[in-house]
């Protein structure tokens, strides 16, 4: 993996503030023959976002706020598309100028260049090939590169533990075209790495109960189910 400087960004490690992720390059990484980077996502790259965060049974629900999942894990009528319309992108828009205004977080996204998403990695069924063309089109950047993945990053400082910071991971997602080569634990220790450099002494994350494939994923990175997780919406 290398690291490279980006316009308007610093060198690796803590910016000249010292504030949060101030300082963060986007990094390249060479996998099962292909290059990815990971970058800070900008506001041209929600729309790709919010698109992978739809490209999933829990996800496509939660952003269309469906709650009936049928048995073969389609979601019910009524479920949003992937490319949210003009209305429906405006509260992602307030909400990517939120995070992308907090030096504490860092919503990342990861790109590869066109036609290599082409390139073998697994057998896919017809289905899978369908999703990962609507997710390519949808994630395709001016620059020809393609989204194929994201996660969101955020420092949390904290009194406890002696004062240690921790890393949250959020919103995990890597598109269909590049599963199954190892790009998931690829970022997850490029993210390990990044709260290291800058000055994290802790990362945790949560995980829905029924993503069962998930948690066995976290185990085999170290993760350890220490704590029980508990959510309330505040309507």
């Amino acid at each position: 993996m290398t690291t490279e400087a980006a316009p308007g960004e610093g060198e690796s490690g803590q910016g000249e503030s010292g504030r949060g992720f101030d300082g963060f390059s986007r990094q390249t990484l060479d996998l099962a023959g292909r290059t990815f980077v990971i970058r800070r996502a900008n506001e041209a790259d929600v729309s790709a976002i919010v698109a992978l965060l739809r490209d999933d049974v829990l996800g496509a629900a939660r952003e269309a706020e469906v709650e009936v999942v049928d048995r073969a894990g389609a979601v019910a009528a009524g479920a949003a598309p992937a490319i949210p319309d003009a209305e429906d992108a405006a509260p992602y828009a307030r909400a990517f100028a939120l995070i992308d205004a907090d030096p504490n977080q860092l919503l990342v996204a990861i790109t590869e260049a066109a036609g290599q998403a082409d390139t073998p990695g697994r057998a896919e069924s017809a289905e899978q090939a369908e999703s990962a063309d609507q997710t390519r089109s949808a994630g395709q950047t001016h620059d020809g590169t393609t989204v194929v993945g994201t996660l969101q990053l955020s420092l949390l400082p904290s009194l406890s533990r002696r004062g240690t910071l921790r890393l949250q991971i959020e919103a995990v997602r890597v598109g269909p075209s590049a599963q199954g080569i190892g790009l998931g634990t690829a970022v997850f220790e490029w993210a390990h790495e990044c709260g290291r450099r800058f000055g994290a002494g802790l990362v945790q994350l949560t995980t829905d109960k029924s993503r069962t494939g998930a948690q066995r994923f976290y185990d085999r990175l170290g993760y350890v189910a220490s704590h029980e997780g508990m959510k309330l919406p505040l309507d």
